[in-house]
Parts: C-alpha cells; sequence; structure tokens
C-alpha cells in the first residue's frame, strides 16, 4: 500500500462512524456523485462539491474511486444497478406473458419517473458515446440478464400463440426503454412548447397507460390483443 492510501486508510479508521460502515460510506458518495454528475456532467462536476455534501473527504474518494472518472464510471454502474434490481424482484414468471409485459412496461416507466437522475447519465454518457460503459463489465453483465429474462417472456408469449414471431427481445427492450426514457428526457421541452404540463399526474396515467398499450400491440398478435 501507497504511504498516501495508508494515510486515509488511517485517517479512516479515526473518524467517527465510518470504520463500521465502509460500505455504507462508498454508497453515501455514489449516492451524492450521481446527483452532481446528473446535474453538471463529468466535467462540470467537482470533487471538492461532492466530498462537501458527504460524510466522507475529497482523499477518501480518490482512495476509493481513484480519480473522478472512476467515481462517474461507479455512480453510472449504481444506476443501472438499481433498475435491473428492480426488473429482477418482478414476478414476471409467475404472470401470464401478456401480464408480464405489461408489468414490466409500467415498472419502467414508472422508475424512470422516479429516477430522472438515471436518465440525465444516460443522456451525458451518450455525450460521451458509451466510452465509459465500454470499461465497464458490470454492466454488460447486467443488461444481458435482462435482455434474458425479456427473452423467456417472449418464448412463453409465442409457445402459447399470443405473441407475434420473429421479434427480438433487445429490439422489444430498446422500444420500452425509448418509450419511456423520452417521457422524462424531453417533459421540459415539452412541456413548454405545447404549454401542457407533461409532468402532472393525471397526464402521466394516460402516458403510462398509452406506453403500455403500444408496446402490447408491438408484441402481441393482432387477433388476441384485448384491453386489460
Amino acid at each position: 500500500m501507497s504511504d498516501s492510501a495508508s494515510e486515509v486508510t488511517k485517517a479512516a479508521r479515526k473518524a467517527p462512524g465510518r470504520q463500521q460502515d465502509p460500505e455504507g460510506t462508498r454508497q453515501n458518495i455514489i449516492e451524492v456523485a450521481s446527483q452532481e454528475f446528473a446535474l453538471n456532467g463529468l466535467s462540470g462536476a467537482r470533487i471538492d462539491e461532492i466530498a462537501a455534501k458527504t460524510r466522507s473527504s475529497k482523499r477518501m474518494i480518490y482512495y476509493y474511486f481513484g480519480d473522478k472518472e472512476g467515481l462517474y464510471l461507479s455512480a453510472l454502474e449504481n444506476a443501472y444497478r438499481q433498475v435491473r434490481e428492480g426488473e429482477a424482484k418482478l414476478d414476471i414468471a409467475g404472470l401470464s406473458p401478456l401480464d408480464g409485459l405489461k408489468r414490466l412496461v409500467e415498472f419502467t416507466f414508472e422508475h424512470h419517473h422516479q429516477h430522472d437522475d438515471f436518465i440525465r447519465m444516460v443522456m451525458i454518457e451518450n455525450i460521451h458515446h458509451g466510452q465509459y460503459l465500454q470499461r465497464s463489465s458490470v454492466v454488460r453483465d447486467l443488461n444481458v440478464t435482462a435482455i434474458a429474462r425479456i427473452g423467456e417472456l417472449y418464448e412463453r408469449g409465442l409457445s402459447e400463440g399470443l405473441f407475434r414471431p420473429d421479434l427480438d427481445p433487445l429490439e422489444i427492450h430498446w422500444q420500452i426503454s425509448a418509450l419511456c426514457f423520452f417521457n422524462v428526457s424531453n417533459r421540459a421541452t415539452f412541456s413548454q412548447l405545447f404549454s401542457r404540463d407533461f409532468g402532472a399526474p393525471d397526464m402521466l396515467v394516460r402516458l403510462k397507460q398509452n406506453t403500455v398499450e403500444m408496446v402490447l400491440r408491438y408484441v402481441a398478435k393482432p387477433e388476441i390483443f384485448v384491453e386489460s
């Protein structure tokens, strides 16, 4: 261990509460950093600001994450982990294929609405052409699992004669993400352009219902689709 790392470790041991919960300290840094990155982007976020809003220090942040880019990547991985863990908790396997697909779309819509920092971070990573995600096997593994679950749901729907053939589970995921993502990413501009509050509770109910129906009509055979 280097002298600087040793000093940081000693400081952490002396700091009240940190030695009892190092993972909690690390998670606190990631949560605060996520807000800063979502608000200011990678270039605009400042480690000093992040440290001031956490129960840590600038040196501790560098100890845990190496540098600002390392912290940004950890925050990005955490954002994807949250949505994938939420999906994994859904009892899709215990539902009919149509109900399972409906529940997945509803969850995605609700998650994106409740986690606008996730949307902003994904937009920022797209500005960087996904170059930081290229470094992350964590996010790749998370997303492989997510597509596999959609694939299992789709195969059940095919075997029961409910879903259209020759659809790609990855493209189904794309369409769900596109519809739900846009409801957050473009809410402010649409609200201004058309003088309608697209974030109002009644509007969100309608938008979610429309999103569910569009995905179901895309995946299900026309002759068996029924309003639920």
